[in-house]
């Protein structure tokens, strides 16, 4: 099979990707819904066979997290999203409202243009292709430069067995090549219907402003709450189960625990238990200079995805060898403390709040240091409190008394759709607080039937000419004849 991508001289031949991405969605948009399925079905069990293989692949070639972590992150974005998405109506008409005579029909967007980030590469793929097919729309898969081998390879097993199907000839595309001025092109170029990005800010905010539509994600910086009344065991145990799932490569995974002075004694001893380890503050200074590039604001990337012990090595930090997560006490939030920031990797900021109020302060700030509108966690068994915590949290998620990881990317402790893109907000500089999946990769068309209420045949619309009239008299008029 020739690949979808073809290279010039000077770079990609941009116009010819999007030549065949439109003619692919002409094809596409005459697809029956049992068509499309079939494609889909196809292709959630192709990925799904070749999870294994695909985590493996991403684990060598990227050198970040653990493969066999990576192995359930696949299972997710097939057979969860798979699960998620299957009976769901995408083609022609997918609701008849009669008495309100609205009638909704679906219709894909076109092309979609489609950014993997290195953390998540094969799931990420996966999950947009099944998303994208599902709604009848050609995908192009545009690889982070450190994982463009298993990112082909899973387009290219998803590819060939939707082709089985009889999906259109370059449904999916795949670039193996690529420069900045090349992936701006595409994002611009006027046959395109949508950019789906997830990666690093600057990638995302450059989909934004590339004048195409775009559906991003932010960053996370993900606050977990331990409050008093709390199973602290639990929570601690989930807190690990989450931050050490593939080296701490989701960026829903927690970034720091805040616990109440009441009960953190019992939460230190719990985490030291699980082989969690608190740095000294020689310890912290030292962590600081390799975790995060003050000049550029962000984590480092050399520490992204690897393990708590081979960090600690790399810092000279005196852990045991057995060591699963790094612990910075730290005294306040923001620049000054650069552990206090969204770091991919099994490290957390640990803070001692006084009480409630000043638990949920210090989630606030971290929440607004770099991950408005993400997830944020709490473990407590006070409806009340939990209900507090989550009306002042500027998050789209608010994951209680779970894993932060895996609950907010949905399908497993929950009913969040499964997704492997989080919205933000407006907070995020996001469209969508939602957990992006099938449903936002449509166009719904409304027909709107002519519908007369017969009271308001009645209703005297010379009543909005009358000034002497107050507004009391107007409404009781519009609501005895409307």
């Amino acid at each position: 099979m020739e690949n979808a991508t073809t290279m010039d001289t000077k770079g990609l031949d941009i116009d010819n990707i999007m030549r065949k991405a439109s003619f692919a969605a002409a094809i596409f948009s005459q697809l029956s819904q049992e068509h499309t399925d079939r494609i889909v079905r196809a292709v959630y069990e192709a990925g799904f066979k070749n999870r294994i293989k695909l985590a493996k692949m991403a684990h060598d070639e990227t050198g970040l997290g653990v493969w066999e972590d990576k192995v359930i992150k696949n299972v997710v974005a097939t057979q969860f999203v798979y699960e998620d998405i299957k009976n769901l109506k995408t083609v022609g008409i997918i609701s008849d409202d009669e008495e309100n005579g609205i009638i909704e029909i679906a219709q894909p967007i076109g092309p979609i243009f489609a950014l993997i980030p290195v953390t998540n590469p094969t799931s990420t793929v996966m999950f947009k292709i099944l998303i994208a097919l599902k709604t009848r729309n050609p995908i192009i898969i545009s690889p982070h430069h450190r994982a463009m081998k298993c990112c082909k390879e899973t387009a290219k097993i998803c590819y060939e067995a939707a082709l089985k199907e009889d999906a259109p000839q370059d449904c999916v595309q795949w670039l193996e090549a690529k420069s900045s001025e090349d992936t701006r092109a595409l994002m611009r170029h006027k046959k395109l219907a949508l950019v789906l990005a997830t990666g690093g800010s600057s990638l995302v905010g450059a989909a934004y402003s590339s004048g195409t539509p775009a559906i991003g994600v932010g960053p996370g910086n993900v606050p977990a709450y331990i409050e008093e009344t709390a199973d602290v065991g639990f929570a601690v145990e989930q807190i690990f189960t989450s931050k050490t799932f593939d080296n701490g490569t989701v960026c829903a995974s927690e970034q720091s625990i805040i616990v109440d002075k009441s009960v953190a004694n019992q939460a230190k001893k719990e985490i030291e238990a699980r082989k969690g380890y608190f740095l000294s503050n020689d310890e912290i200074k030292r962590l600081e200079e390799v975790a995060f590039d003050k000049e550029r604001g962000l984590m480092n990337a050399a520490i992204v995805g690897q393990s708590a012990s081979s960090i600690a090595k790399l810092v000279n930090i005196d852990a045991p060898s057995d060591v699963r997560l790094l612990l910075a006490p730290l005294t306040g939030v923001g620049k000054e403390y650069p552990l206090s920031s969204e770091i991919l990797a099994p490290i957390l900021a640990y803070y001692i709040a006084d009480d409630f109020e000043h638990a949920v302060n210090l989630c606030i700030d971290l929440n607004f240091h770099g991950g408005i509108g993400h997830t944020a966690s709490i473990f407590s068994n006070d409806d009340g409190k939990i209900s507090e915590f989550a009306s002042v949290m500027n998050a789209g998620r608010i994951v209680v008394n779970t894993p932060s990881s895996q609950g907010a990317v949905g399908g497993l402790y929950n009913t969040l759709h499964p997704s492997f893109t989080l919205g933000c907000g407006s907070g995020g500089k996001n469209i969508t607080t939602d957990n992006i999946t099938a449903r936002h990769l449509l166009n719904i068309q409304r027909i709107a039937r002519r519908r007369v209420n017969r009271r308001l045949e009645k209703f005297d619309t010379k009543l909005y000419f009358d000034e002497s009239l107050d507004i009391k008299t107007i409404e009781d008029e519009f609501n005895r004849n409307y």
